[in-house]
């Protein structure tokens, strides 16, 4: 075989190695599991599909929840935390990440902000999606109106916010890491606020099931969404 034909076949090999590569990353995600009464419309919220991902519509007007999924999670999971919120009266903005990461378009909250004309834009985001969260908060203080970081900690200085920084974690949480999370609370305001869910974990603010990694809950999904719902309202509504 001439030089310049092994060269071409091996170009080949490489790139359809790469294709293969690239499906099977694509494809290895937290599936969602048991959201479908969520991520359905009912008497009391309706959910619309949108380019952006999934908007819960509920009773309110004023307050609108723009939420970053987790890495690698199929962002469908956190619809029973959004469609609760919904019902409660802070319609829900659930974004879609290519290949399921929020860094791959952390600026996407923008798209949400520029569309609709809501009084009060809250952000939150889960595990590597709160980080994403933070990071358009950091640099959207006049838009921002308060940042919910579940299982999550920011990475840029948001000392100067005028907005509430709320931190939610579960204690069997073995995926966050606790000592990058106490390292950033100086990075926040410092009337932040700690909600510490006794017996929560990692992967049960979204429904997917178990993660790699994570501790077991004691306590039950439902239980650590109420939590988590109750927290942010508490912060919303005053």
């Amino acid at each position: 075989m001439k030089k310049w034909a092994k060269a071409i076949l091996i170009l080949m090999v490489i790139c359809v190695a790469f294709i293969m590569a690239t499906v099977i990353y694509a494809y290895d995600y937290y599936h969602a599991v048991g959201i479908e009464s969520y991520i359905t419309s009912n008497d009391k919220v309706a959910v619309i599909r949108t380019d952006d991902g999934y908007f819960f519509d509920g009773p309110g007007t004023e307050n609108a929840l723009i939420f970053y999924p987790g890495g690698k999670v199929d962002e469908k999971a956190y619809a029973p935390i959004l469609s609760s919120l919904a019902e409660n009266g802070v319609d829900c903005f659930l974004l879609q990440m290519p290949l399921h990461l929020a860094i791959l378009d952390g600026n996407k909250a923008e798209d949400i902000v520029s569309e609709y004309d809501y009084e009060r834009y809250y952000l939150a985001g889960h595990s590597l999606g709160g980080v994403m969260a933070s990071s358009y908060s950091a640099s959207h203080s006049n838009t921002v109106s308060g940042l919910f970081l579940l299982a999550a900690y920011p990475s840029e200085d948001l000392t100067d916010a005028k907005y509430p920084v709320v931190f939610i974690y579960g204690t069997n949480d073995k995926v966050l890491n606790r000592e990058k999370l106490e390292e950033s609370f100086p990075l926040v305001p410092s009337d932040y606020c700690v909600v510490e869910i006794e017996g929560g974990n990692h992967a049960q603010f979204g429904s997917y099931g178990f993660q790699d990694g994570d501790g077991n809950a004691t306590i039950c999904a439902e239980e650590q969404w109420q939590i988590t719902v109750n927290t942010i309202l508490k912060t919303v509504k005053g």
